[in-house]
């Protein structure tokens, strides 16, 4: 089974940087992307950032130009945010999509605990 564990939260100031690390464990081959989405205390869950598994990367409007989805090895995957905004403050999650392998254990998205970020103006 796949399982995602989140990292590099924090807080800092608006104008900051923070990378955010995903740790990646199972088989690695069952995930078809990786991706980041975000949530903020009484909001919906909102997508940031995918990568596919030949790299290609898409972003959302309200992040593109100030992050950067990563896969530098099979089993982890970065997002690194550079020019922080209050709004980007939320809970950030990893999430993969599993292929309907028998192996892959049944299920259809696995997602990571989240990590918090913080950025105060």
């Amino acid at each position: 089974q796949v399982q995602l564990v989140e990292s590099g939260g924090g807080s800092v100031q608006a104008g900051g940087s923070l990378t955010l690390s995903c740790g990646v464990s199972g088989d690695t081959t069952c995930s078809i992307n990786m991706a980041w989405y975000r949530q903020a205390p009484g909001k919906e869950r909102e997508f940031v950032a995918i990568i596919d598994s030949d790299r290609t990367t898409s972003y959302a409007n309200s992040v593109k130009g100030r992050v950067a989805i990563s896969q530098e090895r099979s089993n982890t995957v970065y997002l690194r945010m550079n020019n922080l905004k209050p709004e980007d403050t939320a809970m950030y999650y990893c999430r993969t999509s599993l292929r309907p392998w028998l192996r892959c254990g049944g299920t259809a998205v696995v997602w990571g605990q989240g990590t918090q970020v913080t950025v105060s103006s």
